[in-house]
C-alpha cells in the first residue's frame, strides 16, 4: 500500500513539473530573444535551417496548434489530432517575414490561455487520448510533455544560433 501512494504522489508529481515548465516556456523564450535584433534575427547556421525569426513564428503557430489539440483531447472522446507540415506553413505562412516581437506576444498569450486551462484540470483528465494521425494515440499529459519539450528544444536552438552569429560576427 505505502507503494501505491508513493508512486501515486511521483506521478502527481511529475504533471505538477511538467505543468511548470510549461508554464515557463513562454518566459524562456523570452530570455533568449532578449537584445536580439538587426541581422542576427535572420542569421541561419547553414542554408535551409531556420532563423530566429522563422523559430519563433514556428513557435506561435505551434502553440496555436497545441490549443486546439489539447482542447479536442480534453472535451472530446478520442478526437484525431492531424499533423501539420511545418515547411508547408513556414513558407506559405510566410515565417521570413513575420515579426519576432509579434510571434512571441501571440504565443505567451496562447501558452498563458493554455497554461490556465490545464492547471485547474483534474489529474485524471491527463490520461484522456487523441488519435495522433502520425505518432498513434497520445495522452493529454504526454500532448503536454511534448509542448513543453518543443519550446524548450527551440529556445537552446535560438540560443545556439545566437552565439554563432556573435562568433561569425568577432571573425569579419
Amino acid at each position: 500500500m505505502p507503494g501505491r501512494l508513493r508512486i501515486g504522489w511521483e506521478h502527481m508529481s511529475d504533471l505538477v513539473d511538467t505543468l511548470e515548465r510549461f508554464r515557463r516556456g513562454a518566459e524562456l523564450l523570452a530570455v533568449v530573444l532578449t537584445g536580439v535584433h538587426g541581422d542576427e534575427i535572420d542569421f541561419t547556421t547553414a542554408p535551409g535551417k531556420w532563423s530566429i525569426r522563422q523559430l519563433t513564428a514556428h513557435l506561435a503557430d505551434t502553440e496555436l496548434v497545441a490549443a486546439t489539440r489539447l482542447r479536442l483531447v480534453i472535451a472530446e472522446d478520442n478526437p484525431r489530432l492531424i499533423a501539420f507540415d511545418q515547411e508547408a506553413w513556414a513558407r506559405n505562412l510566410d515565417y521570413a517575414r513575420r515579426l519576432p516581437k509579434q510571434s512571441l506576444e501571440s504565443f505567451r498569450r496562447l501558452r498563458g490561455e493554455n497554461y490556465e486551462l490545464l492547471k485547474a484540470l483534474p489529474d485524471s483528465t491527463f490520461e484522456r487520448t487523441g488519435m495522433h494521425s502520425e505518432r498513434g494515440p497520445l495522452s493529454l499529459r504526454q500532448l503536454l510533455n511534448l509542448f513543453a519539450d518543443h519550446t524548450e528544444s527551440h529556445a537552446r536552438q535560438m540560443q545556439a544560433i545566437r552565439d554563432e552569429y556573435k562568433q561569425a560576427k568577432e571573425k569579419k
